[in-house]
């Protein structure tokens, strides 16, 4: 092992270099904070086939994300770039070399990250690791050209499971990269790019998943849809 990993129960309480897990029905959600932006990466381990394990944002520090993986016992075959932003992707070459992993990204995004993709993902796509689970794929569009976000679904999760759902268990885990935070949308760079992505927001987030799905955002806690939803009107005065 190249650094050494601190793994605790789920907290919501992100801290640099720490790993919590999620437990998913089959699958392990390991979520750590990397970098000087304190960007989260997370690691879909599915316990029947962590062989075939994807990794969400290679964002920074290579050698603690190669330890994670390792302490986990996975072995990661696909990694996932939300979107094009340089605190991104600062480990990606490095865990691509790594790891020989697929490098999956959005169709909008790609002509602006600098490491080649195998595949490009748009609304209405799906991904798969594990024994099959699939992931189902949307964009939201405004804090780049067109953020790749991933839909685990407790469908997907909890397929033939030994370990089964909990009753509190969410319906969804959505992973959004910068788009969508605690308190608001991701930046923008002008009121059209805002005006786009919360729309997108309310679109293909808070019009189409239940209040117990919860967020993921690239940096940072996680929220559920039904914290963030009934807030929108004041998103859209205050203009950010």
């Amino acid at each position: 092992m190249t650094a050494e990993i601190a793994m605790s129960d789920y907290s919501n309480n992100p801290t640099r270099g720490g790993v919590e897990e999620i437990r998913f029905g089959n699958v392990g959600i390991f979520k750590t904070s990397v970098g000087e932006m304190d960007n989260n990466v997370y690691l879909l381990v599915d316990r029947r086939a962590p062989e075939k394990s994807l990794l969400i944002d290679a964002a920074n520090d290579a050698e603690h994300l190669k330890a994670l993986i390792a302490a986990t016992g996975a072995t990661v075959t696909t990694i996932v770039t939300t979107h094009s932003h340089g605190d991104h992707i600062v480990a990606l070459p490095a865990l691509l070399e790594s790891t020989g992993a697929r490098h999956l990204t959005s169709e909008l995004d790609a002509v602006d990250i600098p490491v080649p993709a195998d595949a490009l993902y748009g609304d209405g796509g799906t991904i798969e690791f594990g024994a099959g689970i699939a992931l189902r794929t949307f964009l939201l569009r405004g804090h780049t050209k067109g953020g790749l976000c991933l839909d685990l679904s407790a469908a997907e999760a909890g397929a033939d499971s030994a370990t089964s759902l909990a009753d509190d268990s969410p319906s969804h885990h959505l992973f959004v990269g910068d788009s969508l935070f605690p308190g608001g949308v991701g930046g923008t760079n002008n009121d059209a790019d805002f005006q786009r992505l919360l729309g997108d927001v309310v679109k293909r987030v808070f019009e189409v998943y239940p209040g117990d799905a919860v967020v993921h955002p690239g940096h940072g806690k996680d929220t559920t849809v039904g914290a963030e939803r009934p807030h929108v009107d004041q998103w859209r005065e205050r203009g950010w």
